[in-house]
């Protein structure tokens, strides 16, 4: 592909994410997230249907985008959440996840309708919470401690698949990706540990005076970081996201200087440019045909999304947050994206996963994003989310 075709692709997928919040606004009564509108425009943009851009020229700076959605979710995530009963709450609710999962892909794959067990089982467990930042973000759902049930059964949905691919799925065999697993696990925890080996004054204070100049230390230092973990996951043969994870959760450890000054540059870079450009480019990879072809297996995967990962919420956190509550939180968990696309490029690569279930498997995490955290967001401004918000309290 020529440059010129990538810099015309790229301009596409601009103007697509500068005129998303005005799509949006006019769609307010809709409560339609900007997420999708940016994923619709890029089936709209995409080859399937106009043919103006094609994703390949925009692989790179998706990818980037991809990390960038990972990088923000760790960088989110509290450790100590897992401390307190909503961690131990989302990691009881996935391992039930977890086990419904594998009954129901065995019963799939006893029908002869899946042939990839391991990527398809995971999949059902998954929960896209680098997906779901920005809408909860927009719509003030984060604080409080309904947030913090979010946010811990998010991470676990998000991390844990993660490990999962890492360890069934890896090229290596499992041995091997469980070995690579901890390995970048011990050089993440040793990253955790680089501020207390900075003890010279005078590189504290160059870090503190570049962080608002032109030399903009902080951020430059957090993209190193970024990529250098996107690079070791890689090279050990583990998927992208898990270094993009990894490295937003030490950062939060690491940050030196302003914070919050650093928290608005991320959201500046990410969800101004890098993001969009993922959300976008899903869409334009997003198989049409073969979901015009079998359509009933893209409802049974949306439905099974619902099933599986988001009905334990309504068991496990009845004596934590109201009916309405829980239904939000069983539709937040159900959401499913990033990762699912990860999985059936493994899938087709592997050559174990039909063609018609990559794509009905991608396109109901779609489908997912569209639906599912619209009508938790509705439910939330007709004033049952403030409630849950504001009155209910922590179990620890």
């Amino acid at each position: 592909m020529s440059l010129q075709q990538s810099l015309v692709d790229l301009f596409i997928v601009s103007m697509i994410a500068a005129l998303t919040p005005f799509v949006a606004g006019l769609l307010a009564r809709l409560r339609v997230p900007q997420v999708v509108v940016l994923i619709l425009g890029g089936v709209l943009v995409g080859p399937q249907v106009l043919g103006w851009a094609d994703p390949v020229g925009l692989e790179l700076v998706s990818n980037v985008g991809l990390g960038f959605l990972f990088l923000l979710a760790g960088y989110e995530l509290e450790l100590g959440l897992f401390r307190e009963r909503a961690g131990r709450l989302a990691l009881t609710s996935w391992l039930v996840t977890l086990v419904v999962a594998i009954g129901v892909t065995a019963a799939l794959a006893a029908a002869g309708l899946v042939h990839a067990f391991v990527p398809i089982a995971i999949g059902l467990t998954t929960t896209a919470l680098g997906t779901l930042l920005p809408v909860l973000r927009d719509n003030k759902m984060l604080g409080g401690p309904f947030g913090r049930f979010v946010m811990a059964a998010g991470a676990v949905g998000e991390f844990l698949p993660i490990v999962a691919v890492a360890v069934f799925l890896s090229t290596s065999g499992a041995f091997l990706g469980l070995l690579s697993l901890v390995v970048i696990g011990a050089l993440a925890l040793l990253l955790t540990l680089v501020p207390r080996l900075v003890r010279f004054q005078k590189i504290r204070g160059m870090l503190a005076e570049g962080e608002h100049g032109t030399s903009q230390t902080t951020l430059r230092w957090t993209m190193v970081l970024l990529f250098a973990l996107l690079v070791i996951a890689a090279d050990f043969g583990l998927d992208v996201v898990l270094g993009a994870f990894l490295a937003g959760v030490v950062l939060r450890r690491w940050t030196p200087g302003d914070v919050h000054t650093l928290e608005a540059k991320l959201d500046a870079v990410g969800y101004g440019f890098f993001i969009p450009v993922f959300f976008i480019t899903s869409g334009m990879t997003l198989d049409l045909h073969s979901i015009a072809e079998a359509p009933a297996r893209l409802v049974v995967f949306f439905v099974l999304f619902l099933v599986v990962r988001g009905l334990p919420a309504l068991l496990f956190y009845r004596r934590d947050l109201p009916l309405r509550g829980r239904v939000q939180l069983m539709l937040l968990t159900a959401t499913a994206l990033p990762l699912l696309v990860a999985l059936a490029k493994i899938g087709l690569d592997s050559g174990t996963m039909l063609p018609e279930n990559a794509a009905a498997l991608v396109g109901a995490g779609v489908l997912s994003v569209i639906v599912f955290p619209a009508i938790a967001v509705s439910l939330n401004r007709s004033g049952a989310g403030a409630l849950v918000t504001t009155t209910e309290h922590d179990r620890s």
